[in-house]
């Protein structure tokens, strides 16, 4: 691959440069796309829409999912974590908070317990102070003592790489159980999280709601190589550009794949400036992210 074609920061001679225009070419893509859809949507003006088969959503799904590929080649998870235990606490600490927050706090936490072994034995009032800024500190302590104990005593230590190991230990559901599963040992999952569920039901491949059923259904639709990586594709683009109350539809690339398109800003201009994260020109949510992510690292706790 020649430097001009890669978005990977440190190959190219000039990186800031090859970034802002990877960001400008993926603006100016958006923008296309969107006044392609505006103008199909508008010639199409009261026709009664067609009856999509299986069959057509299964290869509109999937067409979805290559587009998504090309626009965030670079996804990944949004937790900072060297290990699968760091990884699973982490997990367990993002419910009812974001992924920056998190990020922000685990550091004093694993240095404070960097083993299971060492987390089973913490003092429970300490560890609050440290995942407070997380919130619901006190009912994720309890979760993260059980689960570290549970590994000490169940698992040696480590965490097990097996889906029906992992719920079992307390504070892990389905979802945290395919992250980790997904992210520390290459083992194909979906994650169904708010952004996951909301997108997959605008694009009309399932109008299910239990988190549990839309796996299912998802599962069925695409190759379970291809699960990982849907789920960070899909999530990237929910929190980038496909938001919950004011998607940016005009600064979509898959805007004419979308059958909710129009329930946001259409405008290009006005779009574009809903974009969030490295699609905005804004800090993504990891203080240590993969060397290929185009934007810039966030910030440390207390450093604004």
């Amino acid at each position: 691959m020649s430097p001009s074609s890669s978005s990977t920061p440190g190959k190219s001679s000039n990186p800031d440069k090859a970034d802002e225009t990877g960001k400008a070419t993926k603006a100016a893509k958006a923008t296309r796309t969107a006044k392609a859809n505006s103008t199909a949507k508008a010639s199409s003006a009261g026709k009664a829409p067609k009856a999509e088969s299986h069959l057509a959503m299964v290869r509109r799904a999937r067409r979805i999912n290559r587009e998504l590929a090309e626009v965030y080649p670079y996804a990944h998870p949004e937790l900072d974590f060297r290990n699968p235990f760091e990884l699973l606490v982490a997990t367990v600490l993002s419910a009812q908070t974001t992924d920056l927050r998190v990020n922000q706090t685990t550091p004093a936490l694993f240095a404070a317990y960097p083993t299971p072994e060492d987390m089973a034995a913490a003092v429970p009032e300490e560890m609050e102070e440290i995942i407070r800024p997380t919130g619901f500190f006190r009912a994720k302590t309890k979760s993260l003592l059980g689960l570290s104990a549970a590994l000490r005593d169940d698992f040696g230590g480590e965490v097990p790489g097996r889906l029906e190991d992992l719920v079992k230990l307390p504070g892990v559901g389905r979802k945290t159980a395919n992250v980790v599963l997904g992210n520390a040992f290459g083992v194909p999952g979906i994650t169904v999280d708010t952004h996951f569920g909301r997108l997959v039901r605008r694009w009309k491949w399932t109008d299910e709601e239990d988190p549990v059923k839309v796996e299912a259904v998802v599962a069925g639709i695409f190759p379970k190589s291809e699960w990982t990586m849907l789920s960070h594709r899909v999530v990237f683009h929910g929190r980038r550009i496909c938001h919950a109350r004011k998607p940016a539809c005009g600064a979509c690339p898959i805007a004419p794949l979308c059958p909710s398109y129009g329930e946001g800003e259409t405008d290009p201009e006005k779009a574009r400036k809903l974009l969030k994260y490295e699609m905005g020109g804004y800090p993504g949510q990891r203080l240590s992210p993969p060397a290929d992510y185009p934007g810039k690292p966030a910030p440390a706790l207390g450093a604004g």
